[in-house]
């Protein structure tokens, strides 16, 4: 049986279908293996899936917007949502929005105006998004 946060996730992730090393002696060294070891505790089998998708909604975000699509924040919105659902930790939520602002920026550099192939690649990505929203809907099932 699925617990309510299983299926408001569930619900969240269905609605989107469309790092340096420090070397700093023990304490650096305690630190890290307890982040380490949070990340492990935080982690779901999904996660490869769950940071791409933040990463396209963050390019399908830039995008629209670039090609004049009259959606406001949607895209960051669908994306505030996704960390609601999967933000379990400080740590976790970062990863997710640093996901997100990779996807926003990689395309900023990209795409300064409106072309054919950035349409192209809206297509792309929201197929993409669709593909990865069914991916970790099967694996949190």
């Amino acid at each position: 049986m699925m617990g309510q946060g299983n299926t408001r996730r569930v619900g969240l992730l269905a609605s989107l279908m469309i790092g340096i090393v420090l070397i700093a002696g023990p304490v650096a060294n305690a630190q890290e293996a307890g982040e380490a070891a949070s990340q492990r505790k935080d982690s779901r089998p999904y996660d490869k899936e769950l940071f791409q998708l933040a990463e396209v909604l963050g390019a399908v975000h830039y995008l629209r917007a670039l090609c004049g699509a009259d959606e406001g924040q949607k895209w960051r919105d669908q994306m505030r949502g996704l960390v609601d659902a999967e933000g379990a930790s400080a740590l976790r939520r970062a990863q997710l929005v640093r996901s997100f602002n990779k996807g926003y920026r990689g395309y900023g550099r990209t795409y300064r105006r409106c072309t054919d192939l950035a349409r192209r690649s809206i297509e792309r990505l929201m197929k993409e998004g669709r593909t990865l929203a069914k991916r970790i809907l099967d694996t949190a099932g």
